[in-house]
């Protein structure tokens, strides 16, 4: 095991926490589905020492309309009690996109939505609805959008054009940029970092402060994504990754110039859209029996995905600008 990630038990010697498609082998021997769940750790620590909203209270509002498959109760319990701990107030939603329906919130956040309950290539959004967000960001409003693998890119896929965003709705690996444990490549958990140079310069990497400053960050099996040209690719993908169709696929399309987080002002708005679900929570393999492994997203040491979080939803929020662009280790 490395150093950065303690959290990896030695006995688990591979896993694939995809969503929908989640398998493992452990000791060995092939676990059956009904043994293990996903779920978000219920050991993380949300507490924030210093919250960034002590007296006023950004209103976010999460989505939990579209059959999300992360909500505020569920995988996505630990994003929702860290935000909530830095001074966000969050209203889970749950009615169609509208005017009236957007008009209260400062921040929208989207996460794995989808169609109906069993997946499909079907659009979540109506188009009225993906109009009505257009026009709530462009006068304003602040946008995460997140969809993970197939099949959420294909679901996200007419909201994430209404903002100049191309989602592949693959699987995106980079055998070149991964984790590595012992001998064995987790091609699709990728890692990005100043000294690999495809963690970008960005006031959500720069932060406020020394403490707030991004190094590492990794992203635990996604898709790809390719934002408009007034974007910055916060997670740009190396010349080395590819996307595949599905998972085992060896089909492959070059990824190189996409990236897997992209960052930009719309109007007067701001949107960031990743195309990789777990680096903004915090999950657990529980397998019946034995104690939760497998950590993944802000719960894996050595990794700066808890402050990628408080720093995306700080932009999202207006504390964090190019005209404050935040801390800068040259800077006296």
């Amino acid at each position: 095991m490395t150093g950065c990630n303690r959290h990896f038990r030695p006995r688990l010697v591979a896993y694939a926490a995809l969503g929908t498609c989640l398998s493992i082998v452990a000791a060995g021997r092939p676990l059956p589905a009904q043994q293990m769940k996903q779920i978000a750790d219920p050991d993380f620590d949300a507490a924030v020492a210093r919250p960034a909203f002590a007296e006023h209270h950004p209103r976010v509002l999460f989505d939990e309309a579209h059959f999300n498959r992360h909500t505020t109760a569920g995988r996505y319990k630990p994003f929702a009690d860290l935000i909530a701990n830095d001074g966000f107030h969050i209203t889970a939603n749950r009615r169609k996109f509208s005017q009236d329906t957007l008009s209260n919130c400062d921040v929208l956040v989207i996460a794995n939505a989808m169609a109906g309950k069993e997946a499909s290539t079907k659009p979540a959004f109506g188009d009225d609805e993906c109009e009505a967000v257009g026009r709530w960001v462009r006068g304003g409003g602040a946008l995460l959008l997140v969809a993970d693998h197939a099949p959420y890119g294909s679901a996200a896929k007419n909201l994430a054009n209404t903002f100049g965003v191309d989602m592949r709705d693959g699987y995106t690996k980079d055998a070149e940029h991964c984790y590595r444990q012992n001998r064995i490549l987790f091609d699709w958990q990728l890692v990005f970092t100043r000294d690999n140079r495809l963690l970008a310069d960005h006031p959500i990497t720069r932060g406020r402060n020394r403490q707030e400053y991004l190094q590492r960050v990794m992203t635990f099996g996604g898709q790809s994504l390719k934002g408009p040209d007034n974007s910055t690719a916060i997670l740009k993908l190396a010349d080395t990754a590819f996307d595949h169709p599905s998972f085992n696929s060896r089909k492959t399309t070059p990824a190189a110039g996409r990236a897997q987080a992209v960052a930009f002002p719309f109007g007067k708005g701001r949107v960031v859209v990743l195309g990789e679900a777990a680096v903004l929570t915090a999950q657990v393999l529980w397998i019946e029996g034995q104690p939760p492994q497998s950590h993944m997203g802000m719960n894996v040491a050595g990794f700066d995905n808890r402050q990628f979080t408080l720093n995306i939803m700080h932009w999202l929020a207006g504390i964090l600008d190019e005209k404050q662009p935040g801390y800068l280790p040259s800077a006296k």
